[in-house]
C-alpha cells in the first residue's frame, strides 16, 4: 500500500537526471519487471516528458514501464497533447494536421521527430493518448498546467470521464475554429494555463525567448486572493519589450472578474509544472499553501524537482527533494 506520493517536475527528455533523481528517491530497477518501483511510494509525473531534452526514448521507457507496473501514475503534458495533434491529421481540412507543421512547431518537437523512430513514435503515440488530464486522488490533486475546476467539469462531461476515449475525442479538442468551442479552451487552460490580455489592462506587449511578440501573459492562478494585473500576470524575466529594452513594471490596476476567475481557492492540495521556475523551490514567493510547482527547467540547466507528500494538507518546502540549505518559509506567508 502506497505510504505517500513523489511528484516529479516536467522531464522534457532529460532521461540522466531522471534516473538520479529516482535512485536518489528510493527507487530502485525491480528485477521482474525492470520497472523502477519504491516498496513503500508511488511516482507521479506531471506531464512534459518529451521535446528538447537528448533522452526522449529512454525518458519514455522508463515511465511507461513505471505507469504499466504501477509504480508511478502520470497526467499528460501540453507537450504530449501537441504531440498528438501535430501527428494527426484534421479532416475537415485535406493536407493540414491539428498542430499546423510550420517552422516554430516543427522546431519545438524537433528532438521527438529525430530520436524516435516512426514505429516508435507510433507505439508512445497511442499511449499519449490514454493519459489522464488530470488526477484527483482525495487528499491532493495533479494537473500539468491549471486546476481550474470549471474546465475540468467541461472537459468530464465532453469526454465522460479525464481522459480522451478515442481519436475522435482528440480532434474535438484540439481542432482550432472560431469561436473556440468550451471544450477547446477548457483543455487550454487545463494544460497550458490561462492567459490574460495586456494590451487591454494598458501594459505593454513583451518579446519571449524567441523573440516572438506575446501580448498575452501567464495567469498566475494560484493566487487565490489576487485581483491585480501586477499579481496575477506573469512576464518571464528577463523579457523585452517590443524596441529590445528590458521590460519594465506592470501597471497597479484591479483586472476583471472572468481574468481573476482561475484563481485557486480549494483547500486541497495541488501539485502542477508547466512554469519554468528556477533556484531552490523553497525560495519561492508564489507558492501557496495548497499549490506548488514541480518543474524547476531541468532540460536548460536547472534541477529535476519532486516534492514528497506524505499526506499534509499544507505544501511543506522541506518535503521538495533536493531542497536547499537556506529553509526559509516564506511559502507559508503567501
Amino acid at each position: 500500500m502506497t505510504e505517500g506520493y513523489d511528484i516529479i517536475g516536467d522531464v522534457h527528455g532529460c532521461a540522466d537526471k531522471l534516473e538520479e533523481l529516482l535512485v536518489d528517491l528510493g527507487y530502485s530497477i525491480a528485477p521482474w519487471s525492470g520497472a523502477y518501483y519504491h516498496p513503500k511510494r508511488t511516482a507521479i509525473f506531471v506531464g512534459d516528458l518529451i521535446d528538447r531534452g537528448p533522452s526522449q526514448l529512454r525518458v519514455l521507457e522508463v515511465v511507461k514501464a513505471m505507469v504499466d507496473e504501477g509504480t508511478a501514475q502520470i497526467v499528460m503534458g501540453n507537450h504530449e497533447f501537441n504531440a498528438l495533434a501535430y501527428a494527426t491529421k484534421d479532416p475537415e481540412n485535406p493536407g493540414e494536421f491539428l498542430r499546423p507543421h510550420n517552422e516554430k512547431n516543427a522546431r519545438q518537437h524537433e528532438a521527438f521527430l529525430e530520436q524516435l523512430t516512426p514505429e516508435q513514435r507510433t507505439r508512445y503515440l497511442e499511449w499519449f493518448l490514454t493519459l489522464p488530464l488530470w488526477l484527483d486522488l482525495g487528499e491532493l490533486r495533479v494537473v500539468h498546467a491549471c486546476w481550474h475546476q470549471p474546465s475540468i467539469d467541461v472537459i468530464d462531461r465532453q469526454l465522460g470521464g479525464n481522459s480522451f476515449k478515442s481519436l475522435e475525442d482528440l480532434i474535438m479538442a484540439a481542432r482550432s475554429t472560431k469561436p473556440a468551442t468550451p471544450l477547446y479552451k477548457a483543455i487550454e487552460v487545463v494544460l497550458k494555463g490561462p492567459e490574460l490580455d495586456l494590451e487591454k489592462y494598458g501594459a505593454k506587449a513583451f518579446q519571449d525567448k524567441d523573440k516572438i511578440r506575446r501580448s498575452d501573459a501567464r495567469v498566475r492562478w494560484w493566487h487565490g486572493a489576487a485581483t491585480t494585473l501586477t499579481d496575477l500576470a506573469e512576464v518571464p524575466g528577463g523579457s523585452l519589450d517590443e524596441i529590445g529594452k528590458p521590460y519594465g513594471e506592470l501597471p497597479e490596476v484591479l483586472v476583471d472578474e472572468g481574468d481573476r476567475s482561475f484563481s485557486y481557492g480549494g483547500s486541497v492540495p495541488v501539485f502542477y509544472g508547466h512554469y519554468w521556475r528556477a533556484g531552490e523551490p523553497v525560495e519561492h514567493e508564489d507558492w501557496t499553501r495548497t499549490t506548488a510547482c514541480v518543474d524547476f527547467s531541468a532540460v536548460r540547466g536547472g534541477t529535476m524537482v519532486a516534492y514528497r507528500w506524505n499526506g499534509e494538507r499544507q505544501i511543506d518546502p522541506l518535503h521538495y527533494h533536493p531542497h536547499g540549505t537556506d529553509l526559509i518559509n516564506r511559502i507559508h506567508s503567501v
